[in-house]
């Protein structure tokens, strides 16, 4: 097969592409060029978009002797990732960027061009399982490596981009993945694993997006609605937050305080004791499938954070609640969870396979 590897400049994806050379593919490797100008991804950068980090790819890729180009997509993400992030956070929901450029990005647009000019297949470093029928129904699974599993970045993925994408390392722990790289002399076998967000590479989140929105003071009150403090923009909170607050009023019970809730319109956020944060029932909008579209009810699992621990849950959808803005999945948990912010994503599961994908819209406290 004709496969494209997308490469990050990283020690997964490095090995990922060696794996699939070692299959007898025909491999050309890719970096995405997610910046107009490479510098301001600027060198040092924790995420995976840097000048530094396109250097590496192309040294791994000379190493493997495969052709290796450089695709200049920052147009378009900067429309459906960036643009999306800021959109959200003024919203008062909390997004996940990496998810939405798996989504928009990495296995659409790339997919789109690679399958344009002939490949069959993009293969990644992403740690995550697939399970391929004779027909080519494909399901997703959970990594071997559990502390690695990324399949809930990819719960967005539908059939069709699952079935023209491959995950080499899903089998394999992440320590041997580096031992196996330094095997195959890459020089990115000891290199840190990419963290934060790629456009800002920082990590000041609040600063990035005051640069676009803009400060507006704001109060910020109590559960009863008396007022405790002030804001300098909603933006700057997420629900369960505790630090950054600077209230000047204490709790009555000297306890600390964390965001419950986030309200844009009346420039507001809600603050409280964190046994207000539990949740018990979710409602996700807009939801996705890896598979066939699921009307019903089930027994399963769902997980909420990267790298948060899966929680037994009773999952539905029907028919009559596809309504776009109003939540088509609810999760009723076997157990409350804290701090559910409206924007994340709620990742469905089937024992290890993922069934499907929603953004959390609602959050009903226990």
């Amino acid at each position: 097969m004709r496969v494209l590897a997308a490469m990050s400049g990283g020690v997964d994806s490095a090995v990922a592409a060696a794996r699939m050379v070692d299959a007898g593919h025909d491999v050309t490797g890719v970096h995405l060029a997610l910046s107009k100008n490479p510098l301001s991804f600027r060198s040092g950068a924790r995420g995976c978009c840097s000048k530094e980090d396109a250097h590496d790819a192309r040294r791994a890729a000379d190493r493997l002797g495969i052709p290796f180009y450089i695709w200049d997509l920052s147009d378009r993400f900067i429309d459906d990732v960036v643009e999306d992030f800021v959109s959200e956070y003024a919203a008062g929901r909390t997004p996940n960027p990496c998810l939405r450029c798996n989504e928009k990005i990495k296995f659409a647009a790339v997919l789109e061009r690679g399958m344009a000019l002939g490949f069959d297949l993009v293969a990644t470093g992403h740690y995550a399982l697939l399970e391929r029928r004779e027909d080519g129904h494909t399901s997703l699974r959970r990594a071997v490596d559990e502390t690695k599993d990324q399949s809930y970045v990819l719960g967005v993925l539908d059939q069709h981009q699952l079935r023209h994408s491959a995950f080499p390392l899903g089998d394999t722990r992440k320590v041997d993945i580096r031992a196996e790289a330094a095997e195959r002399g890459l020089r990115v076998a000891t290199k840190p694993d990419s963290h934060d967000i790629c456009f800002i590479p920082d990590g000041d989140t609040a600063g990035f997006l005051e640069s676009r929105l803009g400060a507006r003071t704001g109060d910020i009150v109590d559960e009863s609605g008396e007022k405790v403090g002030e804001h300098e923009g909603t933006h700057r909170f997420t629900v369960g937050q505790r630090k950054g607050l600077r209230l000047g009023t204490p709790a009555p019970d000297g306890k600390p305080r964390y965001v419950l809730g986030i309200t844009p319109v009346t420039n507001t956020v809600t603050v409280g004791p964190r046994e207000s944060l539990r949740v018990a029932r979710i409602g996700g909008i807009r939801p996705t499938w890896a598979e066939t579209e699921v009307h019903d009810t089930w027994r399963g699992f769902v997980q909420v954070r990267a790298h948060g621990a899966p929680m037994a849950a009773t999952i539905s959808h029907h028919e009559s609640q596809r309504v776009d803005e109003e939540p088509a999945v609810w999760v009723d948990l076997d157990e409350p969870t804290t701090g559910i912010a409206p924007g994340q994503a709620v990742v469905l599961y089937d024992e290890d396979r993922v069934v499907g994908s929603a953004t959390i819209d609602t959050a009903v406290p226990a």
